[in-house]
């Protein structure tokens, strides 16, 4: 006994010299852990702790316990100035924990003494409810090895119990674990509980029990537990599960043992599948109940666009999805959906970049922190938006310092100025009183009694808890109900078995149709078999949250106060007002342009009367004057497009403007056919005249007008066909061309949308594509035509050195001005411009070319009179103009060079011939026969005398004309005096070609 005595003495002895040893050294020295324990030292190595003996004023050390034991006692102590610990008076110990399960006792109660978690010393006291006897000992206590010393004891139903028959309820409450809703939820149940079993008028003949677990919020323990409950006694009616995850395991089995599952406490919206969970209903609203209050938002504030962004989680994956069924059937719109695991900032930049501006926020309070982070950096808030958040945050929550972002309370509080929130109404806020004879105030305190002054912030549940107190009162009250229809068909509750499907649906019909004024409000269950709950509306303003609102689903009723405030004049559009804004063309180039083409108009009119009327003059008949007609009028057209280039929407209404398209194509393309077309005629027909070989010019010498006008026909025919065929397969309408949005001057939120109308096709570009290569193709080869008779000279065609001029103008405006106006086709003033100068130009530079020249001619040299005119003063002929005679001198002078070269050729034959046969006979020529050589006749005198005869104009030796050709013969009349060439109108530097 004294080692003992001493052993302990030992043992507290360093904890009792600690302070005295501590007391003087500015901070706290280093004390013994307890035993079978240790101390974490916070920042400190092993190596630290072992060396340091003081440790500084604010440290703080905490124990830690080995192996299955746990605390009892101060766990973290803090160093003083004084230099002592705090706590010391309370022992810190390393304790066993006995088993859980003694702790609680099916049908009947359980006290633990002292209160708190079973370790060495604990005492348990058993006791059975009513209509049930205990097996085994009354008491247990837990040793210092961590076990009980009596077996669990067992409360068995008394069959002979003639007191009120009871029905049990089986539950799970979670008093620990991720959501411990069981803390103040068991007792609302039980207060609940006690209230029915005292009414007369609620199930008179029977008495409700309730059996419960702690299911930690653990759907694995949750599992356990209820085959517990569904394998002993005794047969449980009805189960009362809690938190989300462990109703879906409790719903989900319930069905196979034909019970009703009423859960307090589960907000998932997977829940209300009611194939997938037939009888499960639940006082707890779905997280799905803020969709319907949103959505009347939304019809409130005339929005049809909204945007989402989520945490990416099953709960708000769930609610999301059943927002945007609901929106789709209110005619809103969801613009963006966005989501995020756990960094929000890509998602809230892709708010941004789509415009978003009614938001909804579907997140935990801690990942809200971090997007309203991001709102403020990408200013997504102020008078533009309207943020819709979840209401069961803490009011302060955006004042919390999170190191998980770094924005400061300031950046926080601006950015979340104005946000909209919903929740759930889970206390009555009127003061009615219900099914219970309890307002909702009276509730609160008598619930805050049988907590025992616990703090409700602190106690798990407490928000919930009228939630569990009107599920016990929805239940007794459909139970209450079926009493009737049972007796009716000779059932009675008792007899409810997992096997008896006729209560469990007699029991189902009565909850689906419940309705009654509980602590939290209207109780009724929807299709699903959720609750239906008013939900309440709340705005930030100022930093705190104002009542704007309530709105009950059930009833669809809005509760307004009118208290709402904005950032702006009102609540903000739901979209960026974007006004339309077609662009017209410039009324000043318009007119100025459209003055130029009248007076191109009126010009061509002059040249048209000017032609038609000296159409008898010689020299405009030999400027072929109907195709120059043709030209004067295809100008004309030309210009005539340039009003329906001109004119758009400013002018004409929309549906008019397909009516101008045409107008467009059909003026320029005829007025392109027109004048160029017969332009392009007569530069052809001068060069297949005159470039051909003489032989088959000679043949072509008369140039029929037929042919010329045939030709002109060919090119109108096919551009017509084209136009007809292109409007017939591909008709020309309206389309419209739009611009990057352009936000106006001001603080204004709106966009201009500049819209610009075309005239186009379903295949423009293949249109034009053809039309352009034909085109094209016209122009080239009209160049090439035209440089290649630019030497030529005709009296049919006199002005085709003119035309060819006008082509190649014409040629080369087309050629630039097409590519051009299709670059800028989106600017009007600028394309426009450029065609329509274009073919002002054209046209002027065509009709002054042509004309011009001709009424110049007429004016100054005063040849007006027609061609009989002109042959009456005279007295001559056609065939004494000078051109003629000039053209038949030129073919006479080509005959006489043929028959000249010939001649000479022949000449130069007979030479040779001469040569060979005087040298053959100097070689034969004996010595001895000289004289008789002198006697024979020269070999010479054997020729033919007319291939001796010299070239025209030398001596003649004989007067043998009639070898030659008379105009040969007669040549000698070319060479007579000046008179007569005079008089034959042959200027002289054509007689040098004739001595060739």
């Amino acid at each position: 006994m004294a080692r003992l005595l001493f052993l302990i003495i030992l043992y507290a002895l360093p904890s009792l010299v600690v302070p005295i040893h501590n007391s003087s050294a500015g901070g706290c020295a280093i004390i013994r852990p307890p035993r079978d324990g240790g101390i974490r030292y916070r920042g400190l190595t092993q190596e630290q702790i072992r060396s340091v003996q003081i440790l500084p004023v604010d440290y703080e050390i905490e124990y830690i316990c080995r192996g299955n034991r746990v605390i009892v006692g101060p766990k973290v102590r803090k160093c003083l100035p004084n230099g002592t610990w705090t706590d010391m008076t309370q022992h810190s110990r390393c304790l066993l924990l006995c088993p859980r399960v003694w702790t609680s006792l099916e049908n009947g109660r359980v006290a633990v003494k002292p209160p708190g978690q079973p370790v060495e010393g604990t005492v348990l006291h058993y006791s059975c409810h009513d209509g049930f006897i205990l097996e085994g000992r009354n008491i247990s206590h837990c040793t210092k090895l961590g076990k009980w010393d009596s077996p669990k004891p067992t409360c068995l139903y008394d069959r002979n119990y003639t007191g009120k028959k009871k029905l049990y309820i089986g539950a799970l409450f979670p008093m620990s674990g991720g959501w411990p809703g069981g803390q103040a939820c068991l007792p609302s149940a039980q207060m609940a509980l006690d209230l029915v079993n005292n009414r007369s008028d609620i199930l008179p003949d029977y008495e409700l029990e309730l059996i419960h677990y702690d299911s930690m919020c653990d759907p694995g323990e949750a599992t356990k537990l209820l085959y517990d409950l569904l394998y002993t006694e005794p047969i449980k009616i009805v189960l009362m599960p809690g938190c989300s995850g462990v109703s879906t395991l409790v719903a989900e089995a319930a069905r196979m043992w034909n019970l009703i599952v009423l859960s307090y406490g589960s907000s998932s919206p997977a829940l209300s599948n009611r194939q997938r969970f037939p009888t499960f209903f639940r006082t707890h609203p779905s997280a799905t109940l803020h969709n319907p209050t949103r959505v009347q938002l939304f019809q409130k504030w005339k929005w049809t666009r909204i945007a989402t962004i989520q945490q990416t989680t099953e709960v708000f994956t769930s609610t999301l999805d059943d927002l945007e069924q609901r929106v789709k059937e209110a005619g809103i719109e969801i613009s963006v959906r966005q989501s995020f695991l756990t960094d929000p900032a890509v998602a809230v930049k892709n708010l941004k970049r789509q415009d978003a501006r009614i938001i909804v926020g579907l997140f935990y309070e801690t990942e809200a922190r971090k997007v309203f982070c991001e709102v403020f950096k990408e200013k997504l808030y102020g008078k533009k938006y309207v943020w819709f958040l979840i209401g069961w945050y803490a009011d302060n929550w955006f004042k919390i310092k999170d190191p998980a972002i770094n924005c400061t309370v300031e950046n926080m509080t601006e950015a979340v100025e104005g946000h909209v929130t919903t929740e759930i109404v889970m206390l009555n806020p009127e003061t009615v009183r219900g099914a219970s004879n309890l307002t909702s105030q009276e509730f609160l305190a008598a619930l805050m009694s049988r907590l025992g002054g616990m703090n409700p912030e602190e106690t798990g549940g407490f928000q919930e808890a009228p939630l569990a107190y009107d599920a016990v009162w929805a239940l007794a009250l459909a139970l209450n109900k079926t009493v009737a229809p049972l007796k009716a068909r000779g059932r009675r509750l008792e007899d409810f078995n997992y096997n008896n499907h006729d209560i469990t649906s007699e029991i189902y019909r009565a909850l689906n149709t419940s309705s009654f004024e509980g602590v939290s409000g209207h109780v009724v269950f929807d299709a699903q078999g959720s609750r239906m709950a008013m939900t309440l509306i709340e705005q930030l303003q100022g930093g705190s949250y104002k009542k704007i609102g309530y709105y009950d689903s059930s009833q669809k009723n809005l509760s307004w106060f009118g208290n709402d405030v904005w950032i702006g004049a009102g609540p903000p559009a739901d979209r960026t007002v974007v006004i339309e804004e077609f662009r017209f063309l410039s009324q000043k180039l318009f007119a100025a342009v459209s003055v130029f083409a009248g007076l191109g108009i009126l010009l061509g009119i002059v040249c048209l009367t000017f032609n038609i009327y000296n159409s008898n003059v010689r020299y405009i008949q030999n400027s072929q004057p109907y195709l120059n007609n043709m030209t004067a009028v295809g100008c004309m057209m030309a210009l005539a497009a340039v009003f329906p280039l001109g004119i758009d929407g400013h002018h004409v209404h929309r549906s008019q403007f397909p009516v101008v398209c045409q107008f467009r194509l059909w003026l320029l393309g005829l007025g392109f056919s027109l004048a160029y077309g017969s332009m392009f005629t007569k530069i052809w027909w001068v060069h297949t005249l005159f470039t051909k070989k003489d032989e088959k010019k000679e043949k072509k010498k008369h140039l029929e007008p037929w042919k010329l006008y045939a030709t002109v026909g060919v090119l109108l025919a096919v551009d017509f066909l084209s136009l007809m065929i292109w409007q017939i397969v591909d008709p020309l309408h309206i389309t419209v061309e739009k611009f990057t949005k352009e936000a106006p001057k001001g603080d204004l939120d709106v966009l201009i949308q500049p819209l610009l109308e075309h005239c186009s096709s379903e295949k423009m570009n293949t249109w034009l594509g053809v039309v352009y290569g034909y085109k094209g193709l016209l122009l080239l080869l009209g160049i090439f035509l035209a440089y290649e008779t630019k030497s030529v000279s005709t009296e049919k065609i006199n002005d085709h050195r003119a035309v060819g001029m006008a082509i190649y103008n014409v040629a080369v405006l087309c050629m630039i001005t097409a590519p051009v106006t299709m670059i800028l086709s989106s600017q009007q003033d600028a394309s426009f411009a450029f065609a329509s100068l274009a073919i002002v130009f054209s046209a002027y530079i065509t009709l002054v070319v042509l004309f011009v020249p001709k009424m110049r001619r007429l004016i100054t040299r005063g040849e007006w009179q027609s061609e009989q005119q002109d042959t009456l003063k005279t007295g001559s002929s056609t065939n004494n103009n000078d051109e003629e005679k000039s053209r038949q001198l030129e073919r006479e002078n080509r005959e006489l060079q043929k028959i000249i070269q010939e001649k000479e050729e022949r000449v130069s034959a007979l030479r040779n011939q001469l040569a060979e046969r005087q040298a053959l006979r100097n070689r034969r020529r004996p010595s001895t026969g000289q004289n008789q050589n002198h006697n024979a006749p020269p070999p010479s005198s054997q020729a033919d005398p007319k291939s001796l005869l010299p070239p025209p104009g030398y001596p003649n030796p004989t007067t043998d004309n009639h070898s030659l050709p008379p105009s040969f013969s007669n040549s000698s009349n070319l060479y007579q005096a000046d008179s007569k060439m005079s008089r034959n109108h042959c200027h002289n530097s054509q007689i040098p070609l004739l001595y060739k």
